[in-house]
């Protein structure tokens, strides 16, 4: 089934620039409670991780680097993220209680992607041609599987896998982690470009911006179970809360793309905004958050009804948006202009009366070119 939700350019400009405009007189009269912890927002350009207190939504902290950050990692364990420098290989730990850095390990290589196993207790570091692990309580490498080619995405189960995408081999593996071995090295017969497993970890997701298309294979056997051609380059994606939704954005199409990972079908497409990017999901309600880099502006959509819920101007192009624990606050982070917009998810629902405050509620500096955030409850 292929449905379009279809609101005009020029309408969604006016109501975005109407709804900022209110935002920015409703900062000021309007107070809020936060959340009771930090965002910790990964600068590119300034070679900085900004520590932005959720409380008083100010900035507290900009901690230094030796390089630019490319990934954060919210710690399950303790207060904390972590933090993956990719062109130096290096990955660092900062503590969210002292606003420093207290751990650093330089992995050698450059670094491609990182990811946290399911018990939290360790950090699996994607090379080009390792996956290594590191002790995540004192932050060493203690394990190194070669890998069949040059890598360029993976994904981890709950259950101790990794799936790692090939681009230039056009192949995909399926690792057990545990023992280090390649259990399946598979013909993904298209260019691979993200790899995500489903929830349940029995299927692996396969995106190709090169053909368009999003093959989805058998976790188990390694078999090819439906590839599904795609009207958009899937660049990004993200889920709602069970799994059950996949959501696809990318050239091509000023569209989200949702896939149904469980009946191996593509359900909608849905017109979202100019260039829709980076997205997020809200848990309750369950709101889909799309980042439009090319007009400055964020597009929220009501997962259950497919309907607009707003739109609003953020910034100088948004890219990348996370949800805070609460599902209070959507962040955006602004790439151009350095700063992070914070968005009252419930005024999407409250806005009854003329007084009720803006959805866009504040914007906060952090630095130049943020490319990715982790928020951490503290206290």
């Amino acid at each position: 089934m292929l449905a379009y939700f279809v609101p005009s350019r020029r309408s969604l400009t006016r109501r975005a620039l109407l709804v900022g405009t209110a935002a920015l007189a409703g900062c000021a009269r309007h107070k809020s409670r936060g959340f009771p912890g930090y965002a910790f927002v990964a600068n590119a350009g300034a070679r900085t991780v900004a520590a932005v207190d959720l409380n008083a939504f100010v900035l507290a902290k900009q901690i230094g680097l030796d390089s630019a950050p490319g990934a954060v990692l919210s710690n399950p364990l303790r207060p904390g993220v972590y933090v993956l420098m990719p062109e130096s290989g290096a990955v660092c730990e900062i503590d969210a209680t002292k606003l420093a850095v207290v751990r650093t390990t330089r992995l050698g290589n450059p670094a491609v992607a990182m990811r946290l196993a399911a018990d939290g207790k360790s950090l699996w570091v994607l090379q080009a041609r390792a996956l290594v692990r590191l002790e995540g309580n004192r932050l060493r490498a203690v394990e190194s599987i070669a890998l069949p080619g040059v890598a360029g995405d993976f994904d981890l189960t709950s259950d101790g896998r990794a799936a790692v995408s090939f681009r230039e081999e056009r192949r995909l593996a399926l690792v057990r982690l545990g023992t280090g071995t390649i259990e399946h090295l598979i013909d993904a017969g298209c260019e691979p470009s993200l790899v995500r497993f489903q929830g349940d970890g029995k299927q692996v997701l396969v995106g190709s911006r090169a053909d368009r298309s999003l093959t989805i294979f058998d976790a188990a056997s390694g078999r090819t179970a439906v590839r599904l051609p795609l009207p958009v380059e899937p660049a990004n994606c993200c889920f709602n809360s069970d799994g059950g939704q996949m959501f696809v954005t990318g050239p091509g199409m000023d569209a989200v793309v949702i896939v149904y990972p469980y009946q191996t079908e593509v359900g909608e497409t849905i017109l979202a905004g100019r260039t829709p990017d980076g997205m997020a999901v809200s848990a309750a309600p369950q709101y889909l958050f799309v980042a439009n880099p090319e007009s400055g502006s964020v597009t929220v959509l009501d997962i259950d009804t497919r309907k607009l819920v707003g739109a609003m101007a953020v910034g100088q192009e948004p890219r990348h948006i996370l949800i805070t624990p609460d599902s209070r606050y959507a962040l955006v982070l602004n790439w151009r202009s350095g700063n992070m917009a914070v968005i009252r998810i419930a005024a999407f629902t409250d806005r009854r009366h003329r007084t009720d405050p803006a959805p866009l509620f504040t914007i906060v500096p952090v630095g130049a070119e943020p490319v990715a955030a982790a928020v951490v409850e503290v206290g």
